[in-house]
């Protein structure tokens, strides 16, 4: 008997529109990877029952932001889902099985959590794919409702959002139009390919390249061409000695993004590999 919950193939994925990738399936098929027993069943029941632990409540409740301060409620504090802290970077974070089996995780696969429950009580709640940690949004009547999903779903002002933009835009604080813009709703293809990134920067960090490579082409997967992805595989290819791979992608990511920041760098990596047995780049 197969899962009620199927999941979709990788090289089906490319050709979706953003948002008809599956979000859930998808994330369960990127933690199939590492976890191949991994029955998608379980965790669609799991998510389930969470919501349907809530439904009645919600049902009984008006107000959007109230609404999702019982569901905060119910994942955060009553189910003990909470933001790994102390082990950010363990890759188990972004792996949605282990995050539902050890109620740990990082900001994108608590939010996920959230998200999914959301949805399944009628709760329009969106990813942002804030510089630095991954939020969340609600629509209220003036305006968005911002929440931190790695710190028990606490809402966030705008003096706040504001200064956790700052280091990444430079040291300037954004204004309205900017912060607005940084907190539009992600895509399903921007969150997953989000998760598969931390997953290759935690990979490429520990030097397990086969996994790094993996990460990055599963990227691929869902946006092909996408220049960092091909950087990065190439970069993997080249430390697990698979020349091959590393000159084509490479020599792709050169073609897509000729004025990358590291072009020069990668061009010199490119002659090498061909000319003879490079140096690794770190």
């Amino acid at each position: 008997m197969g899962d009620r919950l199927t999941l979709p193939e990788w090289n089906a994925l490319a050709g979706q529109a953003d948002d008809t990738l599956p979000l859930l399936e998808t994330a369960l098929l990127i933690a199939r990877d590492e976890y191949p027993d991994l029955e998608a069943d379980l965790y669609d029941t799991l998510l389930q029952s969470h919501a349907e632990h809530l439904r009645h409540e919600i049902d009984t409740i008006d107000a959007w932001p109230l609404k999702m301060a019982a569901i905060n409620r119910h994942l955060f504090d009553e189910l003990g889902y909470s933001g790994n802290h102390a082990e950010y970077y363990d890759p188990r974070n972004s792996y949605l099985n282990q995050v539902f089996e050890r109620r740990l995780g990082n900001p994108i696969s608590l939010a996920m959590v959230q998200m999914e429950v959301a949805r399944r009580l009628g709760v329009p709640l969106d990813g942002v794919s804030f510089p630095g940690h991954f939020l969340v949004r609600l629509p209220v009547d003036d305006g968005l409702l911002v929440m931190d999903p790695f710190n028990g779903g606490r809402p966030l002002g705008v003096d706040e959002l504001r200064e956790r933009a700052k280091p990444h835009l430079g040291g300037d604080i954004p204004d309205d139009n900017a912060l607005l813009h940084i907190l539009d709703p992600a895509s399903h293809r921007a969150i997953l390919v989000r998760i598969l990134r931390n997953l290759h920067g935690v990979y490429a960090e520990s030097g397990e390249w086969d996994r790094a490579a993996r990460s990055a082409d599963r990227v691929l997967k869902l946006s092909p061409d996408q220049p960092e992805a091909l950087r990065d595989r190439g970069l993997a290819y080249l430390q697990m000695d698979y020349l091959h791979g590393a000159r084509q992608d490479l020599a792709r990511y050169l073609q897509v993004a000729p004025k990358a920041q590291d072009a020069v760098k990668v061009r010199e990596q490119l002659i090498e590999l061909n000319t003879g047995r490079p140096s690794r780049m770190h």
